[in-house]
């Protein structure tokens, strides 16, 4: 049997429509029904309304956790085990959630306050990058205050964030195939986030973790752990920490995954970690159809 990674994508993956099929499933119905309880509104109608609802940064991330945890909830009724598991930003929450560290209603309460916060960041924007030389970006970011690499994710794809004026800045200073400004209320994943990691450090607190029962890499520091007080710790510097993805595709092959299971809307992960990782096998979960799509662990070899 081979040793398989699963992986959670965050926002930037939700699509309208997404978890449509789901609702035909008791276990998934019993999950929306509690995440309504939480939330005050329906995961599922804000997933189908055709204004692109699920797009606001209040409504993508409790939607993306909901639908992915489900998700879990399935393979794991499958029989599945993962040997290890990440997450992309909102993503490790739903990595921690199939770790076992929290419950599913404790890590949608988590979910929650994040989304409120980062949907009230006003100061800051963000941009991706494409096509770069990596020294002369990272000799940019370094001249000029206020701006960071806040997502690292392949070697030819990173995503800046600071104040509007230090990442027009660094735009001006590299040569890139593509520059892209992201249509986001702030500067995520900057030290620019720090008041609103305090408020969230108050809701993480009172949260208790429970010990993995799979190894997580996590996004701010891309080694497999498995202690309550490490990955809380980890987790707590998210918000104004860098997501290193890169770093942990290329964790995946050299602690000897050789299949990785995308879990969530979309296929960014799964393209990611191709460019950096061709040699892994890839397969995607982001709906009911998907599941069946998946080869059982016990038949792959």
């Amino acid at each position: 049997m081979i040793k398989t990674a699963w992986v959670f994508p965050g926002q930037g993956s939700q699509a309208i429509g997404m978890g449509a099929d789901l609702g035909e499933i008791s276990l998934a119905q019993a999950r929306f029904d509690q995440a309504e309880q939480i939330l005050g509104w329906s995961v599922p109608q804000i997933c189908q309304s055709p204004e692109d609802k699920v797009s606001g940064t209040l409504y993508t991330q409790p939607c993306l956790y909901t639908i992915e945890a489900i998700l879990v909830d399935l393979m794991r009724n499958r029989g599945e085990q993962p040997d290890l598991l990440a997450g992309h930003s909102l993503g490790e929450y739903v990595a921690l959630y199939a770790a076992g560290v929290f419950d599913f209603a404790a890590g949608l309460q988590l979910v929650k306050r994040r989304a409120e916060l980062m949907a009230a960041a006003s100061e800051g924007g963000m941009a991706a990058l494409m096509g770069f030389d990596r020294d002369q970006l990272e000799a940019a970011i370094a001249e000029t205050a206020n701006v960071v690499m806040a997502n690292d994710n392949s070697a030819a794809q990173v995503v800046i964030s600071g104040t509007l004026e230090a990442v027009d800045a660094v735009i001006a200073q590299v040569k890139c195939k593509r520059a892209l400004k992201l249509n986001v209320s702030g500067a995520f994943h900057s030290p620019l986030m720090a008041d609103a990691a305090v408020e969230f450090q108050k809701v993480l607190d009172q949260v208790e973790f429970h010990s993995a029962s799979v190894p997580v890499l996590s996004n701010v520091e891309p080694t497999a752990a498995i202690a309550p007080d490490v990955l809380k710790d980890r987790l707590s510097q998210q918000m104004t920490g860098s997501v290193r993805w890169r770093e942990i595709s290329l964790n995946l092959p050299a602690i000897g995954i050789e299949r990785v299971i995308e879990i969530g809307p979309g296929k960014v992960l799964t393209g990611l970690i191709k460019r950096t990782c061709p040699e892994l096998r890839l397969e995607n979960v982001g709906s009911l159809a998907d599941l069946s799509l998946v080869s059982p662990s016990s038949d792959v070899a």
